[in-house]
């Protein structure tokens, strides 16, 4: 196989994270984002935060990008799972990117942020986080109890998370209406023909 086939043979199993649920919706059937929703949103989230921390956003964003990748092969694993199942991401990430041209790189960016030494992991780890405690801020937006559940009980995460920026953003996600970036923002309501 080719490097070009194998890199082709990779984009396709990273399609595939469209398809991989986030497995803690068993606690309710909370309609959670999949796998690749979640990575785009962690990215995004990770990114505002190496920008405040002077983290180096390049290498927190392609972390971010990989940050899930193993579980095409080994599932997600809720917090209940975790103490139960062992997996091999390592052994995951080895094999998916065998034969593609950044392979070192990507299995270095993994094992940066699984040992969490790193601003730029720590920073990674912080924005898996929030993305959470966003979800579930949405969650108790649509009246879901077990959102709302959830979310008291991760009060205590404030505490774990790795860096200010992160902290101040919990804060802030914690008291905020999901609607408000719309509802108050500049639309046809506020600054259009509908304003009253």
């Amino acid at each position: 196989m080719t490097k070009i086939e194998a890199e082709v043979n990779f984009l396709f199993e990273m399609g595939t994270l469209r398809h991989v649920p986030r497995t803690w919706n068993q606690f309710g059937g909370l309609p959670l984002a999949n796998d690749a929703e979640h990575t785009f949103r962690v990215a995004m989230i990770a990114w505002l935060i190496a920008k405040h921390e002077g983290a180096d956003v390049g290498r927190v964003v392609k972390m971010a990008l990989l940050h899930d990748m193993s579980e095409t092969r080994v599932g997600d694993v809720h917090y209940l799972s975790r103490l139960y199942v062992k997996r091999d991401e390592e052994g995951a990430v080895r094999d998916q990117t065998a034969g593609i041209g950044p392979q070192n790189e990507m299995r270095k960016l993994m094992k940066e942020y699984e040992e969490r030494e790193t601003l730029e992991a720590q920073v990674l780890k912080d924005a898996d986080t929030l993305d959470i405690e966003i979800e579930l801020m949405e969650s108790i937006a649509r009246g879901e109890l077990m959102g709302e559940i959830i979310h008291k009980k991760r009060a205590v995460l404030r505490e774990k998370l790795y860096t200010e920026t992160a902290r101040r953003f919990f804060d802030v996600i914690r008291r905020t209406n999901p609607h408000d970036w719309h509802a108050k923002g500049r639309n046809r309501f506020t600054a259009g023909d509908w304003r009253s």
